[in-house]
């Protein structure tokens, strides 16, 4: 199966995995997949859950395409072809840039994703704690956030704020 075969059928996954949406609906979609970046580096506020995985399932989505068409998922069978190794080089390269560009909002989205459970974004840096760590913080993140408003602000939830949040 040549690589731009799978790039197909990897559209048509994510095609048939929105299509039950309607139109309005893939509209606000691709909104919350949006919205921590165009919230980039604000570290105040809370964030739904919505918001944060629709995030993740953006970047999974642009990693895997970036790897498909860059090559980046083909063994390498000899290390001393120098075109086949200036390939993986480059497509290392796309997904390191990719991977630096989205620290800030990625770090972000998740104290904003504590906030909404009225806790510190200090408890981002679990994420370093080996084996565990990551574990710990995928929980918090599947957990619902407080109900009302909190010490780091409204409830993005309310019916009052739900204007606001695609504005």
């Amino acid at each position: 199966m040549n690589r731009e075969h799978v790039i197909h059928h990897f559209i048509i996954l994510i095609f048939c995995v929105t299509s039950d949406a309607s139109r309005l609906e893939r509209g606000k979609i691709m909104e919350w997949m949006l919205m921590p970046l165009r919230r980039y580096a604000d570290f105040s506020g809370r964030s739904r859950r919505k918001e944060y995985w629709m995030f993740v399932l953006l970047i999974f989505i642009v990693a895997v395409a970036l790897g498909l068409m860059t090559g980046s998922f083909t063994t390498v069978s000899d290390p001393a072809d120098s075109v086949e190794m200036a390939t993986w080089s480059s497509s290392s390269i796309l997904l390191g840039v990719f991977y630096l560009a989205i620290i800030i909002p990625s770090l972000a989205v998740q104290v904003r994703r504590f906030h909404d459970q009225d806790k510190s974004g200090w408890l981002v840096l679990l994420n370093f704690i080996p084996l565990v760590g990551g574990l710990i913080v995928l929980v918090f993140m599947c957990l619902e956030g407080t109900r009302g408003d909190n010490r780091f602000g409204p409830d993005p939830k309310s019916v009052d704020h739900i204007g606001d949040t695609f504005s």
